[in-house]
């Protein structure tokens, strides 16, 4: 391992916004000799989101050696043991409501006048699958050889940051995750997987709304229909219908009127897609030219907005794009339950440091020149710089 230079580590003032949550932490009462506490351990975890040449465990306890690292983190030097330990002591569970608290400071980022006029937030809720070691016997997923870990996501499509996370096996049920989650003042766009209509009534009973895909082979019993307009087919819209829906067994689980919108996607631009499984999960398509359907009891709006409203669900698929391939969670510190855990839920507030750092949703630009910046080659003035220019195009957008 190559000698880590505690001159060139730079960056630690970006952390600032982190140190009073931190500081509010309970002491690890049970183990009171212990020298690393949790603060401390979430510090060296948040640095190494943003250090390259910190590799794993091995490299970040070199790093506690050092006298900058020492003083800034107010640490000592600390043994592998204690950071190998450290995964299995702390509590996991105090870091959600970290990340809702940074997730409440970021301002809104969204420049359609008409999103940003909306009475109601907008969130998209989905899960995605992380790819575990097969050691992690608690990681089950398909069988013992392949196990996952579930990271479910309550995302803000006006901020472009996850609000909410929670961590299950790889079988965890998204469904019951989001109806532990479900708050008042919302509205949820779901795809096809969330499309249970006890649970859509259970978001209604919230007094939220919800904008969900159908499946394919849905039943409804018509109401009424709605001529699209104008805008609306420009949209792709081909159907506007208010129903009862579902078949006479299942009405009672989703009571009232709600209105299903068929909507038609054709990309004029020729691309090589990766096979689509449909919402009936009965068989795959690379075709670019389908139809689908949208339930929602908005009934006000026009379907064009309903339409839009669908297609920015999109930013939850980015955003696990960008944490599985830009972040470093590709490596796990840690392979118990809890450590993983802790990891995963730092990786989330490294990203929305990112965004209250630059004021627009992260991107490969920004982390690479905050890594470059602790790594001594960007100087101070020049991340300053970056920074600035992000925030005056962000305030552009929004005026």
């Amino acid at each position: 391992m190559n000698p880590i230079d505690e001159n060139i580590l730079k960056g630690f003032k970006y952390f600032k916004p982190l140190w009073p949550m931190l500081e509010k932490l309970p002491p690890q009462e049970s183990h009171p000799p212990r020298k690393l506490h949790y603060d401390q351990y979430l510090s060296f975890i948040l640095f190494y989101f943003f250090n390259p040449t910190l590799t794993g465990l091995r490299s970040i306890q070199k790093a506690s050696k050092l006298e900058k690292v020492q003083k800034v983190l107010g640490v000592k030097s600390t043994s592998l043991g204690s950071f190998s330990e450290a995964g299995n002591v702390f509590d996991p569970s105090l870091l959600p409501p970290m990340i809702h608290q940074l997730a409440q400071q970021v301002l809104p980022q969204e420049t359609d006048p008409l999103l940003k006029k909306l009475e109601k937030s907008l969130v998209a809720c989905d899960g995605s699958l992380l790819p575990a070691l097969p050691k992690m016997i608690w990681a089950l997923w398909l069988d013992e050889d392949h196990k996952a870990i579930k990271l479910h996501l309550e995302f803000d499509l006006l901020k472009n940051i996850p609000t909410q996370a929670s961590l299950t096996d790889g079988n965890g049920n998204e469904k019951t995750i989001l109806r532990k989650q479900i708050s008042s003042g919302k509205i949820y766009v779901l795809d096809a997987g969330y499309a249970q209509y006890s649970l859509l009534h259970d978001i209604l009973k919230a007094r939220s709304s919800f904008v969900c895909r159908l499946r394919d082979n849905a039943t409804w019993q018509p109401l009424s229909e709605r001529e699209p307009s104008a805008e609306d087919r420009k949209a792709g819209v081909q159907k506007d219908l208010v129903v009862h829906l579902g078949s006479k067994a299942k009405q009672d689980e989703l009571p009232i009127p709600v209105r299903v919108i068929e909507i038609h996607h054709f990309d004029p631009i020729h691309r090589r897609r990766p096979s689509r499984v449909s919402s009936k999960k009965t068989f795959r398509t690379t075709n670019s030219d389908y139809t689908f359907l949208i339930v929602t009891d908005l009934l006000e709006l026009p379907a064009w907005v309903i339409a839009l409203f669908y297609r920015y669900r999109w930013q939850i698929e980015l955003f696990f794009r960008w944490f599985k391939c830009i972040l470093k969670c590709n490596h796990f510190l840690s392979l118990s339950e809890s450590g993983l855990a802790i990891q995963i839920y730092c990786a989330l507030i490294a990203s929305l440091l990112i965004s209250l750092w630059s004021g627009r949703k992260p991107d490969k630009r920004t982390y690479e020149m905050l890594c470059l910046h602790m790594q001594g080659w960007a100087s101070d003035e020049e991340l300053e710089e970056h920074l600035k220019s992000l925030k005056e195009v962000q305030k552009k957008k929004i005026a």
